[in-house]
């Protein structure tokens, strides 16, 4: 019994070092990748990066969550160790939704609605306003302003 829960301590930890792993690998490689997409000048070398770096996150965050499950569900399956998975995988979650509100621009439930090409309301950095509603210039409240004194005369 001993040697299983080593075996299950081993696999978590080699888990967690996986995803480490991916951490260094794609920073490395997306590091040098900028550079020499810098060096050609191309346009879009940071959002590249950025893609890149925020899709090897999320894979490593996905990774640590199925260690720390494995860990506490094999070895520590009491109400404390629960709590802390729990808590765990809300942050970890929450960072995920967030890496993808970056890389994507909306909410990872309404993944499904865009890659269908509707259109998204509350989309992240879209207004919820009617297409309708237009802003009011400059001139148009002066002229506003020159009508109603024309009026009051």
């Amino acid at each position: 019994m001993n040697n299983v829960r080593e075996w299950i301590e081993m696999s978590s930890e080699g888990i967690q070092a996986l995803a480490v792993v991916i951490i260094i690998v794609s920073i490395v490689f997306g590091f040098g990748r900028y550079v020499l997409q810098l060096a050609k000048r191309s346009p879009s070398s940071y959002s590249a990066y950025k893609r890149l770096l925020g899709r090897s996150l999320m894979l490593a965050l996905e990774i640590l969550v199925a260690a720390d499950v494995i860990r506490t569900v094999l070895l520590d399956l009491t109400a404390q160790g629960l709590e802390i998975l729990g808590a765990l995988v809300v942050v970890r979650t929450f960072l995920s939704w967030s890496l993808v509100v970056e890389l994507e621009g909306h909410w990872p439930w309404q993944s499904s609605r865009v890659a269908a090409g509707e259109r998204v309301l509350g989309a992240v950095g879209e207004l919820d306003i009617e297409e309708s509603v237009h802003p009011v210039s400059r001139d148009s409240v002066v002229l506003s302003d020159s009508k109603r004194t024309e009026d009051q005369i």
